[in-house]
């Protein structure tokens, strides 16, 4: 049993890790919607190809654009938060309880 609180408890630390570091990049997109930055920097290009597949899904299901103002990536920023405190915690939590 010792392994398997182990390996639920790695799960839970390498996926708030990663929820953290997409949060991170959501953030970085965030900001440079607000400059008109290089669109052949590969650095913008990353953040845009990471970010894109989940605004689109979530501007495809709500209507998001509040005269002008994107809000998608604050809802994606809401939902990793909730995936933190839920998911990563009650992994946490069962992993502690084998």
């Amino acid at each position: 049993m010792l392994i398997v609180a182990n390996f639920l408890e790695a799960i839970a630390v390498v996926l708030d890790y990663g929820l953290t570091l997409y949060m991170w990049i959501i953030i970085a997109g965030a900001v440079l919607s607000w400059v008109s930055p290089d669109p052949y920097n590969p650095i913008v290009r990353f953040i845009h190809r990471a970010t894109e597949p989940v605004y689109y899904q979530i501007r495809k299901r709500l209507p998001v654009n509040l005269g002008g103002l994107d809000i998608s990536p604050i809802i994606v920023i809401m939902a990793i938060i909730f995936l933190q405190t839920f998911l990563v915690n009650s992994l946490h939590g069962l992993a502690r309880s084998i």
